[in-house]
């Protein structure tokens, strides 16, 4: 069995599969692309052949247009392109997001993406697949990380609406995956009154509610009046909530939904009344967990904290290598 360092590679353009000639989340346009989600660090226009999940294929095409080529992938569908089989299985971290699995002369890679263990009602779970090497993200790889239950914040967020009626909520959520995972918390907490979003936030419930999603009734908060706002939760992009956009709401609490809310000190720059502690990615304990679950012996880091994570699985007997691949922002990293 060929070691997987051997046909599997980062290069300046993503990690690179070399039997299967195509890259993996390219940071710059390639012939052929494999792609684990649809957030904009990972999922980038101007690829001639992608292959993903049918859900992170409609995302793209609603935020950048179709590709030329597309390869939708069912779970465990697999693909064979030349010497290499691709699977794809559920991330948990968006809709559509996927681990990719690739199998090359009897040996197995796990490109995870990003991905969480929590529960979320807006996406398939995550599911462990045993592999040779796995590839994790390392956001939230620090000890301090650990995320309370996404329940337990909701509850927080309903208890100061009920003690401030006066005044709108307003939090800030990324477009794609916080926003509805949120929407569709709120409903699960018995929360059924209407929820108005920023129109930014509108073209990717309205891909979820086309995937199946219930979400209840929504209402665009850029064209209701300012009393009509009034004991309300209104979602917004994290950009609009320090914009004067936010100022036309009444005598708004100022919320944000990140894993980047247990760092106090964000907050506060960031003016957050209520920091609600809610992460699509996989905390300090969840990541260890999944390379444990895994049960491979070599384990590639990207996309946070990788030292501090390595150093731990190296207590384990687990080999890691940092890869530090470029392109990778904060997009969807809370």
């Amino acid at each position: 069995m060929p070691p997987v360092d051997t046909w599997l590679y980062p290069t300046p353009q993503g990690l690179y599969c070399a039997p299967g000639d195509f890259f993996i989340d390219p940071p710059r346009p390639v012939p052929r692309a494999v792609i684990t989600h649809a957030h904009s660090d990972h999922a980038r226009p101007g690829n001639h052949t992608v292959a993903a999940s049918s859900a992170t294929l409609a995302l793209m095409r609603a935020r950048h247009g179709p590709c030329p080529a597309e390869t939708p992938l069912a779970w465990g569908e697999p693909l064979h392109h030349r010497d290499v089989t691709i699977t794809l299985h559920p991330a948990g971290h968006v809709l559509g997001s996927a681990q990719i699995v690739l199998d090359h002369q009897g040996t197995r890679a796990v490109i995870s993406g990003d991905y969480k263990r929590a529960p979320d009602p807006t996406c398939d779970p995550f599911t462990p697949i045993q592999c040779d090497l796995f590839i994790t993200e390392a956001t939230f790889a620090l000890p301090i990380f650990r995320h309370p239950p996404a329940a337990a914040e909701i509850a927080r967020l309903l208890a100061s609406v009920a003690l401030f009626p006066g005044r709108t909520h307003v939090i800030g959520a990324y477009s794609l995956g916080k926003t509805q995972r949120l929407i569709a918390l709120l409903r699960q907490s018995g929360w059924n009154e209407p929820i108005y979003l920023h129109g930014a936030l509108l073209p990717m419930c309205a891909i979820y509610q086309q995937h199946g999603i219930e979400l209840g009734d929504l209402r665009p908060a850029t064209v209701a009046e300012k009393r009509d706002l009034i004991g309300r939760i209104v979602l917004a992009p994290p950009s609009a909530i320090a914009d004067r956009w936010a100022r036309r709401l009444e005598d708004p609490v100022v919320c944000m939904a990140s894993g980047w809310m247990r760092v106090r000190q964000r907050a506060k720059q960031g003016g957050v009344e209520l920091p609600l502690v809610i992460s699509d990615h996989a905390d300090w304990d969840e990541l260890n967990q999944t390379i444990d679950d895994t049960g491979a012996r070599e384990v590639w880091v990207t996309h946070g904290t990788e030292d501090a994570l390595i150093h731990e699985i190296s207590k384990r007997g687990i080999k890691g290598r940092a890869l530090r691949l470029i392109g990778y922002g904060e997009e969807e990293a809370a």
